[in-house]
């Protein structure tokens, strides 16, 4: 009996220190394990991460717009202080300050001619606030369907490994299944950043729009109220 336990005792004690160290996998190797899918994936992450903070900036400071902006325009315009609503708009370097200064340029012009103006720099000024947007748009599209590229990609070396080795084994499928599951998750991570990008800064644009519209309709009612400083036909 005493011969037989010590074997036993033996074996258990090799396997359990061959047991004992685990692999960890680095970050940088579970993605070269994604396969070429990964290259295209990786450059648009990098992409819509720029296009995201540089439109975040560019938003943020060209949005700016002070809670009594609207105000002192109106007191200077019917003070009849045009040059100094003019220079104050264009001092605020922003985009409400472009479509207002152009606008009160235009003070002394028929209504329609005014209204017209601050619409069409309006518009301009959020064409510039948009610009680049469609490709965070493109990549919420494209890097889901390179993932499912990626996943394709797996499941056919799968069968290729199998036919191949003619064994079905936990080691041939596992290879495959790598490349299938990392390509699909990266590329859905992706997507997911681009999309919530996306509409997070189209947020800030509509909040923005709003303001905009609210100050131009009190801009032009003050215009239509008739002053003897403002004298519009």
């Amino acid at each position: 009996m005493m011969l037989l336990q010590v074997p036993t005792a033996g074996v258990s004690a090799a396997d359990s220190t061959a047991a004992a160290p685990v692999q960890s996998m680095q970050l940088f190797d579970l993605v070269a394990k994604g396969g070429w899918v990964m290259i295209p994936i990786s450059l648009l992450f990098f992409l819509a991460l720029y296009l995201i903070v540089e439109r975040w900036l560019f938003i943020r400071n060209n949005t700016r717009v002070d809670d009594n902006f609207i105000d002192n325009v109106k007191d200077m315009v019917l003070q009849g202080n045009i040059k100094s609503a003019e220079s104050f708009c264009k001092n605020q370097r922003s985009s409400i300050g472009r479509v207002f200064e152009k606008a009160v340029g235009r003070i002394g012009s028929p209504i329609k001619e005014i209204e017209g103006t601050l619409e069409t720099v309006g518009q301009i000024e959020l064409s510039r606030l948009e610009r680049n947007l469609g490709y965070l748009g493109i990549i919420a599209g494209i890097a889901p369907m390179l993932g499912f590229i990626g996943t394709i990609s797996g499941i056919i070396r799968i069968f290729y490994d199998i036919s191949l080795s003619d064994n079905i084994s936990v080691g041939i499928i596992a290879g495959g299944l790598y490349e299938k599951m990392i390509t699909s998750g990266a590329g859905l991570i992706v997507g997911v950043i681009a999309y919530t990008g996306y509409h997070l800064l189209n947020m800030l644009i509509e909040k923005f729009t709003l303001k905009l519209e609210v100050n131009s309709f009190e801009f032009m009612e003050v215009l239509q109220k008739p002053t003897e400083s403002v004298r519009v036909r």
